[in-house]
């Protein structure tokens, strides 16, 4: 039996409680509960989990926070507080679900490390904000960086975020010190749609110092996170969170980041997701730029394209005509000029005249050729004809 097929058999309301309490009673992630809720449904799935039905790692950490407490009771408490704070909850059944995030169940990876293989997508999210959470994640890029920006890692984030939201996409990202602060700003300064994804409950943002800007956030754009309300930031949660916020994205931009940044795992995430992944490249003495040079340096089968502007975000993450333009010099006179032209121009003497023939000469063109061109580049004040021959143009359009 399938989620779907498992849900069918109950209420609306059943299946949300059951997504609330089974959010609560586990971690975010897991793999077994996925699997469990995948095979009987999110109401079967809890009631096997507080039955001892189930067994295993997954049944005693449940157990832990359970310690015989009705079900029941926890989903009203939870609904209650969440009603309290102006908090809705969104569960994969709830229509402003993003269904990209279903795509975190193909990136799980068998070992040791939990953080590899928990990847699946949240039973519920959490969401504070006026705006939609789907129609927000329909054209979303996620800006990450590190929590101690340079100024030039602020002035590019910055940028960014700020011409991304001028031009209708959503900027997504952690809302901590450095590069997410400033790209959020950005986008609400553009008066543009950003979503902070937290890794602690949205009525306790970290950090506290941020707490202006994620009230600011909370009325004009979105914070979302897998906790419920009153979690605490602990250190691991950061790393669990950094999955939704590359599934939720298009694409992910590393802005800056030094080689052990949290950030860099956002990306890799966006990889395994196959999103576009990005970065920035920066001063190459700079210790705040590391990572994103490794991650620059990666073999073809991992690519992550290096970006300096908006145009080069919105060729990876946009449609057809999203192409960024390309970058010119200032031009010059001589570019209007055809090959045999400049070759020309370049072979008339500064002072002194010379005749066609030496020009022609000194140029390795044909004579004819020579004759043909020199009075058309005089009359566009490339050269000027003088003493029966030719002299370069010395303020005109030649020199």
């Amino acid at each position: 039996m399938t989620t779907t097929e498992g849900a069918a058999g109950a209420d609306e309301q059943q299946v949300r409680d059951a997504r609330l309490v089974l959010g609560w009673l586990v971690e975010p992630g897991s793999k077994q509960l996925y699997e469990l809720v995948r095979a009987h449904g999110p109401v079967e799935a809890l009631a096997r989990l507080t039955a001892g039905a189930a067994t295993g790692a997954l049944a005693e950490a449940a157990a832990v926070r359970l310690n015989g407490r009705d079900p029941a009771r926890l989903a009203q408490a939870l609904w209650e507080r969440g009603a309290r704070l102006g908090v809705r909850i969104v569960t994969p059944e709830s229509a402003q679900w993003p269904e990209q995030l279903d795509d975190l169940r193909h990136i799980s990876v068998e070992g040791r490390d939990t953080i590899d293989r928990d990847t699946y997508p949240p039973q519920c999210l959490w969401v504070r904000g006026p705006h939609d959470l789907r129609e927000a994640g329909a054209r979303a890029v996620s800006l990450v960086g590190s929590r101690s920006s340079t100024v030039y890692g602020a002035h590019v984030g910055a940028e960014l975020g700020y011409g991304l939201a001028d031009r209708g996409w959503t900027v997504v990202s952690g809302g901590a010190y450095g590069i997410d602060a400033v790209v959020h700003r950005a986008a609400l300064a553009a008066g543009g749609l950003t979503v902070s994804v937290l890794a602690c409950g949205v009525d306790r943002p970290y950090p506290l110092s941020n707490s202006a800007l994620f009230e600011q956030i909370a009325e004009e754009g979105l914070l979302v996170s897998e906790w419920p309300p009153g979690t605490a930031p602990f250190k691991v949660r950061f790393l669990v969170r950094n999955r939704v916020i590359a599934a939720l994205s298009r694409g992910t931009v590393l802005v800056e980041a030094a080689a052990r940044s949290g950030a860099r795992q956002t990306l890799r995430r966006a990889r395994q997701l196959g999103r576009a992944a990005m970065a920035v490249p920066g001063p190459v003495t700079s210790e705040n730029s590391v990572g994103c040079h490794e991650e620059l340096r990666r073999e073809p089968h991992e690519p992550v394209r290096a970006v300096a502007s908006v145009g080069h975000v919105l060729e990876e993450v946009g449609g057809v005509g999203d192409l960024a333009p390309v970058p010119r010099g200032r031009e010059q006179a001589l570019d209007a000029l055809d090959p045999v032209e400049r070759q020309l121009v370049d072979a008339v003497p500064r002072r002194g005249a010379a005749a066609a023939g030496q020009i022609a000469y000194e140029a390795g063109v044909p004579l004819r050729e020579a004759l043909a061109k020199l009075p058309s580049l005089a009359l566009r004040g490339h050269v000027r004809e003088q003493a029966g021959g030719f002299v370069r143009a010395r303020n005109g359009a030649g020199s």
